[in-house]
């Protein structure tokens, strides 16, 4: 991948708080994005943080895969972004009319594999063939979570393929339970659970009556910029200069390989890191680069 200087670089800082810093040069992309078949963004129920101390009750608990979100829109299965997915064409006529909202999976830490996958522009049937989708909500279905919870299990029958599934929803007592179950998962290899009120309506956005909880939370953010390297990174990205949907920004700079810091995810892109706490301002602290989240 080749690099060229942007026309109007900026310092770190300068990127941060404005040009009232001195300009240093900053890589850039020196070959265009490729073109995407996109379309509006989704809209979609996201999910918050479990915060500690809060009573699993009322929820529903289920699995948190290691897969690519998929929204099924009656025609079309589409990325999270709204881009659409090359799903073969016996994968999209099983689909029933109903909008769906899930996963496409491969199995436990199997992403990078899965992702390679989906992100084809020419779909390789016998891949596909490996892959589950997984169906966690019914987007815009009336009644509660916990009524659609037993329409999905209806609408997945009808379809009659064994790779269109639902992800198992269950009912945890208490917080001392709900640990214990995250502790099992996490030592079989899951990544961590998800937790929606049984008695909450469908709503697009980020909402209090669906929540993740993880080991290690992770989070994503938009690429705003290539930050340049030193030292043996010179000549390649350093740094990635994210977005939060809060408009606040901070550079990540760890957990890449060389090949990513050598082509690294485009501006625009979305990713995913983990962190281990917030500052006082709320950034994240000890963040480090998990994978490019835009195909979610």
């Amino acid at each position: 991948m080749k690099y060229q200087w942007a026309n109007r670089p900026r310092t770190y800082l300068s990127l941060l708080l404005g040009s009232a810093f001195l300009p240093v040069p900053v890589l850039a992309m020196a070959v265009a994005a490729p073109s995407l078949q996109a379309s509006a963004t989704p809209a979609l129920m996201l999910a918050k943080l479990w915060q500690v101390g809060q009573n699993p009750s009322a929820f529903l608990v289920s699995e948190k895969l290691d897969g690519v979100r998929a929204f099924w829109d009656g025609q079309a299965l589409r990325f999270r972004s709204g881009r659409k997915i090359a799903a073969p064409a016996w994968f999209t006529a099983a689909l029933p009319a109903t909008p769906l909202d899930g996963e496409l999976w491969l199995g436990r830490g199997r992403f990078d594999e899965l992702s390679g996958i989906v992100r084809r522009r020419v779909p390789n049937d016998a891949q596909w063939h490996t892959l589950r989708y997984m169906i966690f909500d019914l987007p815009g279905a009336s009644g509660s979570f916990g009524e659609r919870a037993v329409q999905m299990v209806s609408v997945v029958a009808s379809a009659k393929v064994a790779w269109l599934q639902t992800i198992e929803q269950r009912r945890v007592p208490d917080s001392a339970a709900l640990q214990h179950q995250l502790t099992q998962l996490v030592d079989a290899g899951g990544e961590g659970l998800v937790l929606h009120r049984a008695d909450s309506l469908w709503l697009p956005g980020r909402s209090d009556a669906l929540l993740k909880l993880k080991p290690v939370p992770d989070e994503d953010a938009r690429v705003i910029a290539h930050l340049p390297g030193k030292g043996r990174f010179a000549g390649q990205m350093g740094a990635l200069l994210l977005e939060l949907p809060s408009g606040q920004r901070f550079a990540l700079g760890t957990g890449f390989t060389d090949a990513k810091r050598a082509a690294p995810p485009p501006v625009g892109a979305t990713v995913t890191y983990r962190y281990r706490d917030r500052t006082p301002s709320g950034l994240p602290r000890f963040a480090s680069f998990l994978r490019v989240s835009e195909a979610e």
